[in-house]
């Protein structure tokens, strides 16, 4: 997760980064994939409030104008995993 938030600030600002969450009841299979690879669940900013439905909704819309900064994270994402040289 720490590593997840460095890249996220890294992209768009330590400011802009939520790193404390309280837990959700999401319904992924995503923890059994986290059983076999340490990782974490991101969340990217697509708006707020009732405008801007969660994915599941049927009246979810996603927000175009977030997929360079969504791009720009995982650039951000692997340049702070992987050595450069």
């Amino acid at each position: 997760s720490d590593i997840a938030v460095r890249a996220a600030a890294a992209t768009v600002g330590a400011d802009n980064v939520l790193h404390n969450f309280p837990p959700l009841m999401g319904s992924e299979d995503f923890a059994y994939m986290l059983e076999a690879v340490p990782g974490c669940y991101v969340f990217i900013g697509n708006g707020e409030g009732e405008a801007h439905p969660m994915c599941h909704s049927p009246n979810y819309d996603f927000n175009d104008d977030i997929l360079a900064t969504g791009a720009s994270y995982w650039v951000n994402l692997v340049e702070t995993v992987l050595p450069q040289g």
